[in-house]
């Protein structure tokens, strides 16, 4: 089991794909990481960050290890983590996991969900783990643990994004069903 700071001080495609099977606990819920993505800051047109740093992504800019917490579609927040050397920002967005505890918590936030779906894409993981806007920097030492390493990851294009959204920086514990569907993005 690799130490959380270790892991999250590596470049973003090496930490990523290590993230898979880490548990991460909030809010009285937890979740097994199965599904994650990479974005490289100033080198990825498609991360938040590839025009230098903001007000919003302040938190990819700082030390390894903090949530990067977003509004997008004025309807989901969104989750990331922060990693490689401060100053150097990059963060690997939390897209899915299966919930282990606080089953019950999780089912009342997300209503009539399947369990399989209470943490199925970005968006449903922050709200089964009741992440919001009030989480951004959080620092992630005591509740984000790294498990041992998967046996079976793949890898694709990234969801939804209109810049380098074929860069196969999406990664996934193969087979699991609390992925989520992958949905390309729509040309404007």
């Amino acid at each position: 089991m690799a130490d959380l700071t270790d892991l999250l001080s590596r470049p973003v495609l090496e930490a990523a794909p290590r993230l898979l099977g880490a548990t991460f606990t909030h809010g009285g819920v937890t979740v097994r990481l199965t599904e994650v993505e990479a974005y490289d800051g100033p080198d990825d047109p498609g991360s938040h960050a590839f025009n230098g740093m903001t007000k919003r992504n302040a938190v990819m800019f700082g030390p390894p290890g903090h949530l990067y917490v977003y509004f997008t579609y004025g309807m989901h927040h969104c989750c990331n983590v922060s990693c490689g050397p401060e100053g150097q920002p990059s963060a690997i967005l939390l897209r899915a996991g299966a919930v282990v505890d606080g089953l019950e918590t999780a089912r009342s936030r997300r209503g009539r969900s399947t369990d399989r779906d209470l943490a199925r894409g970005p968006g449903r993981l922050c709200q089964a783990l009741g992440i919001d806007l009030g989480d951004n920097g959080l620092d992630l030492r005591e509740v984000l643990v790294p498990g041992p390493p998967v046996d079976v990851v793949s890898t694709g294009p990234r969801v939804g994004l209109r810049k380098a959204a074929d860069w196969p920086w999406r990664f996934w514990v193969s087979d699991d069903p609390t992925v989520s569907r992958y949905v390309a993005a729509k040309p404007r």
